[in-house]
């Protein structure tokens, strides 16, 4: 049986050449640059708004709903009257209700007496490698955040 040469094959095969090539070139040169570009998107700063602005986001649903976290724990943010929220967050303790404020730097609440400013940011922002992967996600604390799926 003889091999018949087939120009399709051959196609492919240096196409997954050329974007392997591509993938390396694209790519940073060491690992601190790797490591520095992820810190710098992770860390991205929070553009300040006017009050009237942060007023306006109020009305929009960027924070408002349900955003999951680990473990079957999640943070349910309702809008109240102008640039109020309530927050219901329910850890493995059970639901807990806070008043929040939105402000132009986040929503801000207290928490066992101890000011809280809940931010966007995606998975890897939150600290915790189960969101890693996610990207409409919000931060509450260090290591605490709850994400939309």
């Amino acid at each position: 049986m003889t091999q018949m040469w087939k120009p399709g094959l051959s196609l492919i095969a240096v196409s997954a050449l050329l974007a392997a090539c591509y993938a390396e070139t694209s790519q940073p040169d060491t690992v601190d640059e790797q490591t520095q570009r992820a810190v710098a998107e992770s860390a991205a700063p929070v553009i300040p708004q006017s009050a009237s602005a942060a007023a306006s986001t109020a009305a929009q649903p960027a924070y408002a709903g349900r955003w999951m976290g680990v473990e079957g724990t999640f943070m349910t943010i309702t809008p109240q009257t102008g640039n109020a929220y309530q927050v219901v967050i329910t850890d493995l303790d059970g639901p807990k209700t806070y008043a929040g404020t939105l402000q132009a730097d986040g929503l801000h609440i207290e928490r066992n007496g101890t000011p809280r400013v809940i931010v966007p940011g995606d998975g890897e922002a939150t600290g915790m490698k189960w969101l890693a992967e996610k990207s409409d996600c919000l931060v509450v604390a260090a290591n605490e955040g709850y994400c939309r799926d």
